[in-house]
């Protein structure tokens, strides 16, 4: 005997007033998978800033976010911030999914809410990396980044959306300049901070290994913000499409700007000022996107970019190693584009009206979000990474990092100059093959876990 269908089962959970659609459905299927596709987007943005040694423990840092984070989201991320709870943080009526299933979530399934929401813990956990690329071991690093998305990401998201305090005092945030931007970009800054620069940084250039591998990273990520800005309508609806319309028109204007600015500073509009332009555009019409006219977003994308673009200048002045200045354009261009939500934001377009309709009040609140977000991140932070730097030790040696992060975290390296593979070697005598009195086993069928290099880094 054949058992009921899904619909069966689906229409067995839901009322007639509150069905799950169709449209609404595959469109939010559809911006989950857009807004997963940002976490490898970013890694080729990454890891094409970085040197060519450092690459794939650069790639790595973003993409083993979405297993470490996307696992402790699901277990208990999910429920401290969306599961009914005090003003502060959800309860525990969501761990490891009890009560998520096909019943609706507006008009969605409540299982699919949960994965979309995951997306975005996953990279906002991963654009901390950039601060702290090419001296960072792995494995503290995923440590961090793992209680950072279940202890500061998931109560910021419970403040915004699950029903906390800031939705309650009225701040806008439609898919994240708070709860993602401002959040990651604070405690990139922090992590900066504490892990101290480069071994390098102040002493040679720095420079870009790939730019191409730059601009398709900044190409994917306006691709699948498509979804991160149009998915946070939860359905296919007005909403969405003005999100969408905004996520298009503002990085346009930022885009314009940027080149200007590096024309008017040094007579060339580079290719990574671009991509860079692209991403502080996307990053700064964010919490705005559903509450604004299309209009009003070239207006943020195009303001957006001043800020950002002069503290790099600043901080490329300074002896603060944000490698791939994940503060300017994140922390700076999130902050911005919450404050600018307040300004420009208006009931006719679904939002409540901000500063520019005659309501001052909302840009008080967005300022209140910004910096309660702020406080938080830092100082959540500041203590996991204290006591990650109990646990293990987060820098690598000076040698190591010589060579670069690839091989000695990772046993790979993204570009071979000749037709073998590298020999990972150790720092002990090598142990003997029973098989083959006369030879050696390899670093890894002797079970060791160091790496011994020439000085150049090559066997």
């Amino acid at each position: 005997m054949q058992g009921p269908s899904t619909a069966t089962l689906i229409g067995a959970m839901t009322t007639p007033g509150d069905l799950i659609s169709a449209a609404d459905t595959s469109w939010m299927l559809v911006a989950t998978a857009l807004v997963l596709l940002m976490t490898p987007a970013l890694a080729f943005f990454y890891g094409g800033l970085v040197r060519s040694k450092n690459v794939l423990n650069t790639m790595m840092m973003s993409l083993a976010s979405i297993g470490a984070v996307g696992i402790v989201w699901v277990v208990a991320g999910y429920s401290l911030a969306f599961a009914p709870g005090t003003g502060w943080l959800g309860g525990g009526a969501h761990l490891l999914l009890n009560g998520v299933g096909l019943e609706p979530k507006g008009s969605i399934p409540h299982l699919l809410f949960m994965a979309f929401q995951g997306t975005f813990a996953i990279i906002t956990a991963a654009l901390i990396s950039g601060a702290i690329v090419e001296r960072m071991r792995f494995g503290p690093y995923l440590a961090f980044i793992t209680l950072w998305g279940l202890t500061v990401y998931a109560p910021v998201a419970h403040w915004v959306w699950g029903g906390g305090w800031l939705a309650r005092l009225g701040a806008l945030d439609f898919a994240g300049g708070t709860v993602v931007h401002v959040n990651a970009g604070v405690g990139a800054l922090v992590a900066a901070v504490l892990l101290g620069p480069r071994k390098d940084y102040g002493r040679q250039a720095l420079l870009p290994h790939s730019v191409p591998l730059v601009l398709l990273g900044s190409s994917l990520l306006w691709f699948g913000w498509f979804g991160f800005n149009g998915g946070s309508a939860l359905g296919a609806n007005a909403s969405a499409a003005l999100a969408f319309v905004n996520t298009l028109l503002a990085p346009m204007a930022t885009l314009v700007v940027w080149m200007l600015l590096d024309l008017a500073r040094t007579g060339k509009a580079t290719a990574v000022g671009v991509a860079t332009g692209i991403v502080v555009g996307l990053v700064a019409i964010t919490p705005g996107a559903g509450f604004v006219s299309p209009m009003s977003a070239v207006a943020i994308g195009a303001i957006a970019a001043l800020p950002s673009y002069y503290a790099i200048q600043w901080r490329s002045r300074t002896g603060l190693d944000d490698s791939l200045d994940v503060l300017a354009a994140h922390g700076v261009g999130g902050a911005v584009g919450a404050l600018l939500t307040g300004v420009f934001a208006a009931r006719a377009w679904g939002g409540t009206d901000g500063l520019l309709s005659g309501h001052p009040a909302q840009l008080a609140r967005q300022a209140a979000a910004v910096l309660a977000t702020a406080t938080y991140s830092a100082s959540g932070t500041y203590v996991l990474l204290k006591l990650v730097g109990l646990m293990a030790t987060m820098r690598p040696s000076r040698k190591e990092e010589g060579v670069g992060m690839d091989v000695p975290q990772h046993g790979e390296e993204a570009y071979t100059s000749g037709e073998g593979a590298i020999l990972v070697m150790t720092d002990r005598a090598p142990a003997v093959d029973a098989r083959n009195p006369g030879g050696s086993l390899s670093a890894t069928a002797a079970g060791s876990s160091g790496v011994s290099l020439p000085p150049e880094g090559r066997p």
